[in-house]
């Protein structure tokens, strides 16, 4: 169950056009009327998408009516729904500007009560630890993903991971301690990384080969032999939508045998981490890689298959928020999905605590891509585990179950050290991390079908 909202702090404002939030109560309809008395998440909802219906009807009015009563409950140091409702207002609020100019409405001075929607800015390594592991969130993909790589390479004297991820190798120095205590002995150790990551939190303020030295000295510490590569590609930044996929096709031009340097003697492991989710799941016609591939997203799979790795880790988190949905669909879908996270933080962290301000910000950014932008403009696509799964099998890969005897019992003694609203369950072969029984995120494990990659 949601948590109620147990009362108004003080509301977000927009000082540079308060005529928004002007419209008297007393000109809502009937309908916004009856949430006035009992502002719980479900009525909240309601009340959002009363606000997204309007503005795709380009009805101002009654979009300025909504924002009205949102503004009232929405508090970025309230409970978990004011917090959420503060980050739905002002995704709703970058959306109007853009769909209706000419009501100036702007987000340029909107002020959450307390804090507001912090900037985004640059973590340390050591803060960026701290991050990951307030809550499981990214942790259970590692420790699914280290467990089922570490069993996939059990013997193999060489080892190549090719990984793809949002966290800057945190992942990494896990699998490097166990890799050092292997009876046989550690392999030797390559990982591979792209030069350029998605331009979402977290964000690091050191680079990306930094970050492998570091990586490199821990590796020696522990007496495992290691290399650290970076695919060098053209990742030129721009807000067109033929610069961005041009970005993608150029890494994926650089995933071939030859230019990873692909090596006989070695066990290829490839590491999606919350990534995939970041390529296009749009039909793309123009795709020069693949004329059979209808999207990115499928282009990817089919590259990385035919380098034939030993196993490849897929995690992410499970919402569907696709290419297909409409705005009334991601904002029931994303209301009821990011209010996990925010009630995960509500039970050990302080309201006014900056870590949680900080997390949840990350959130609210993320939140505003999904609400206000449309097309390519609009970066997060996630898919469910179980539609996952379907696009993975549909693209020629046969997924591996998780091993009973150690990776579920490592996993589980991860959220022994989290609160007890976590948990986790099997879903075929995919592991699910669960708040309060809600599915929050998935990971699964692959082969490419031998069958499949000899046609």
């Amino acid at each position: 169950m949601k948590t109620e909202v147990r009362g108004n702090t003080t509301s977000i404002t927009l000082q540079q056009n308060p005529s928004i939030f002007n419209a008297p109560q007393s000109t809502l309809s009937g309908a916004l009327n009856g949430c006035l008395g009992s502002l719980d998440g479900a009525c909240i909802e309601k009340l959002l998408l009363h606000c997204a219906s309007a503005l795709e009807n380009n009805d101002v009015t009654l979009a300025q009516q909504v924002m009205w009563v949102l503004n009232n409950v929405a508090s970025s140091v309230g409970d978990p729904n004011q917090r959420l409702t503060s980050c739905f207002l002002r995704a709703l609020v970058s959306r109007a500007s853009r769909v209706c100019p000419t009501t100036s409405m702007s987000t340029t001075s909107f002020n959450g009560s307390g804090s507001g929607m912090i900037q985004r800015r640059l973590m340390s390594v050591t803060e960026l630890a701290g991050y990951v592991d307030l809550i499981p969130w990214h942790r259970f993909g590692f420790c699914a993903s280290n467990s089922a790589i570490f069993k996939a390479i059990q013997g193999c004297p060489k080892v190549h991971i090719l990984d793809f991820s949002i966290t800057h190798c945190m992942q990494w120095p896990t699998l490097i301690d166990a890799l050092a205590k292997r009876p046989e002995g550690p392999p030797s150790l390559r990982i591979t990384v792209p030069s350029c990551r998605p331009p979402v939190p977290p964000l690091l303020n050191v680079s990306t080969e930094e970050v492998g030295l570091r990586l490199g000295n821990f590796a020696k510490f522990r007496d495992v032999p290691f290399e650290f590569n970076v695919i060098d590609y053209d990742h030129l930044s721009s807000s067109s939508s033929e610069i961005i996929t041009f970005r993608v096709e150029s890494l994926f031009s650089h995933l071939t045998p030859s230019m990873l340097n692909l090596r006989e003697d070695e066990v290829l492991v490839i590491n999606c981490q919350n990534w995939i989710r970041y390529l296009s799941d749009v039909d793309h016609q123009r795709n020069p890689l693949d004329s059979n591939s209808s999207s990115l997203r499928d282009a990817f799979l089919d590259i990385i298959k035919g380098l034939n790795p030993s196993i490849i880790l897929v995690v992410d988190e499970d919402s569907d928020l696709s290419a297909s949905t409409s705005l009334t669909s991601r904002i029931t879908t994303c209301f009821n999905y990011f209010w996990i996270p925010f009630d995960a933080l509500e039970t050990f962290l302080p309201k006014e605590s900056s870590h949680r301000l900080e997390y949840e910000s990350d959130i609210g950014h993320r939140i505003e891509n999904i609400i206000s932008l449309e097309g390519f403009q609009r970066t997060e696509r996630l898919e469910s585990g179980a539609k996952l799964s379907q696009r993975m099998r549909n693209s020629g890969y046969i997924s591996l179950p998780f091993c009973e005897e150690t990776t579920i019992r490592e996993v589980k003694s991860l959220l022994d050290e989290h609160a007890s609203g976590w948990g986790m369950k099997k879903e075929e072969d995919m592991l699910v991390l669960t708040w309060k029984g809600h599915s929050s995120v998935f990971a699964t494990a692959w082969v490419p079908n031998s069958l499949d990659i000899q046609d």
